[in-house]
């Protein structure tokens, strides 16, 4: 049965000097606050994200649960997983900025499964995690799988 996810945003102000926030259904996020000088700039100085941010999130944990299964399912033993994605935003060769890349950076402690294996598996994940397919034909999908 599908399941439905929420987040509610606000914005004050124009877009180089307004300020907003970001709050889900769940609570996780309470008011996270974003701006488009976090989201040009990326520092994550002011404490603030961006709806980058947040994709980052997302896609570096859809693709841990994809990556688990398919690595249980070979016959590894998970020990744990680190996932890192960064997505890049900026000038889209079509002209306007938008999200360019996410590129997912791997290392996996999974005993009982050699590196080629690790690399295959990680690779179907990429291409078959939700948010990958949710994105795909839209923003480039790296991996690098970290040995």
């Amino acid at each position: 049965m599908p399941t439905s996810h929420e987040a509610t945003a606000r914005w004050e102000g124009d877009l180089a000097t307004g300020k907003g926030n970001v709050t889900t259904k769940s609570g996780v996020l309470k008011s996270a606050g974003s701006s488009w000088k976090e989201r040009t700039e990326g520092t994550g100085s002011e404490g603030l994200t961006s709806p980058e941010e947040l994709l980052a999130a997302a896609h570096a944990s859809c693709f841990s649960m994809a990556f688990a299964a398919r690595l249980a399912k070979a016959g590894a033993t998970v020990r744990s997983l680190e996932i890192t994605a960064r997505v890049t935003f900026g000038s889209a060769p079509s002209g306007g900025n938008g999200v360019l890349e996410s590129a997912l950076r791997v290392k996996a402690d999974a005993p009982g499964i050699d590196a080629a294996k690790i690399k295959e598996l990680a690779e179907d994940a990429k291409a078959n995690c939700p948010i990958s397919k949710a994105i795909a034909n839209n923003v480039a999908v790296t991996l690098e799988v970290l040995g």
